[in-house]
Parts: C-alpha cells; structure tokens; sequence
C-alpha cells in the first residue's frame, strides 16, 4: 500500500512482510519505482538515486520485521539509506530525511 502524502513524502512500511520477494515489492511501490524495477540491491541504488535533487522525507515502518525474518537484509536497506543521504559528498544530506519509526519512537538516519 503506497501512503505517499506528497511527491517527496514516502512510507515504507514492512510491518507485514512475509517473503524476501516482498521487501522490493514493498520498495517499488512505496518509493514508487519504475515497473521495469529489477528487484536487486544494484538497482534499487540506481533508483533511489533518482529521487535526490529535491527535499525528500522517507519514513520506514517495520524495519524490525526485515530484521528478525531475513537476516542482514535489513542492514543492507540501512546502508543504501545512508548511501543516498551522503550521496554525491553531501550535496543532498540537507535535502533528506530518513526516519526510522517504532511506536511513538522516531529515529533519524544521519
């Protein structure tokens, strides 16, 4: 399901993950990647690369499900995350916003 508020507002919302194949599901249609989307980590970068150039608020929502059903897949999310808030030196880091959200609890990926 896409929560989209606004074209830079994006939810990620694994809370009901059940399979690997899933977790990019849930990516393309929350970050609303293309339908040729590849459904690999390779091109999920190139993706999220092309959402840069304007202020962006991403907010993920079950990461801890990712975590606890698939292993290091949840890191490897985390890191591409990082990735895109540092990407091209900086020049987005003040444009981004991930959050990480449990509860009432939000965290901020720097």
């Amino acid at each position: 399901m896409n929560r989209k508020s606004n074209l830079n507002q994006y939810v990620i919302d694994f809370s009901n993950i059940e399979y690997y194949r899933d977790i990019h599901y849930t990516l393309q249609e929350s970050l609303d990647f293309p339908d040729y989307y590849g459904c690999n980590w390779d091109a999920c970068w190139d993706c999220l690369k092309g959402l840069t150039g304007e202020p962006l608020h991403i907010e993920i929502i079950g990461l801890d499900v990712v975590e606890r059903k698939f292993d290091d897949t949840a890191s490897t999310i985390l890191k591409l995350l990082r990735m895109l808030k540092h990407y091209n030196n900086d020049r987005y880091a003040h444009e981004i916003m991930i959050e990480l959200v449990k509860d009432d609890i939000r965290i901020e990926i720097k």
